[in-house]
């Protein structure tokens, strides 16, 4: 690839720096989609003594590219996401992909293609990162951004992806446990 070519790509990516999830930050900020794909990166980064039967460079991989789609579409909760926006962020980024140098598209193409089908013990860790990523940031938020339905999926999300792993099972408990603790004291807040 050429370096107008790398800059291209660059340019791209950076529009996730101002695309808002759904989260917000300890503090109530609204984060970004790049603030997010930074910190599940840093969660597959942080695990490589943990998993090493994996290749969690891959993962790290995935983690780094999961969510360049929404530099298209923006972010949509997964709770209001349907299958027509899924196939729109799909095909968006494909024919992005299919623009970029062959060695690249071809690379990024496989990835996306890995994720999607969640054979592979790599894909499956990057799809629990994803997912725990976005409840240890409600867990930060202040209850008073949780929309009505988070106080109750926030206990129950992302149970059926982690399964697969006792490490990522006892980390999903302690998240939980996390949620929890933050609802009740919650509670005790708003009655004392």
């Amino acid at each position: 690839m050429n370096t107008r070519e790398y800059l291209e790509i660059l340019h791209i990516a950076e529009r996730l720096k101002d695309t808002p999830r759904h989260c917000t930050t300890t503090n109530g900020r609204t984060e970004s989609v790049a603030e997010h794909s930074w910190r599940v990166s840093l969660m597959a980064f942080l695990l490589k003594k943990e998993f090493t039967d994996v290749d969690m460079d891959r993962v790290t991989d995935m983690c780094l590219i999961h969510d360049l789609g929404e530099c298209f579409t923006g972010d949509i909760p997964t709770f209001l996401k349907t299958d027509s926006d899924r196939d729109t962020e799909d095909d968006l980024l494909h024919k992005w992909l299919r623009t970029l140098p062959d060695e690249l598209s071809e690379h990024l193409c496989e990835l996306y293609a890995e994720m999607e089908a969640q054979a592979t013990k790599e894909s499956r860790i990057y799809k629990a990162l994803d997912k725990l990523e976005a409840l240890i940031q409600h867990n930060e938020s202040p209850l008073s951004t949780w929309s009505e339905n988070e106080f109750e999926m926030n206990k129950t999300y992302a149970f059926d992806t982690v399964a697969f792993s006792q490490w990522l099972t006892e980390l999903r408990k302690d998240i939980l446990e996390d949620t929890i603790a933050k609802i009740e004291n919650n509670d005790q807040t708003r009655q004392g």
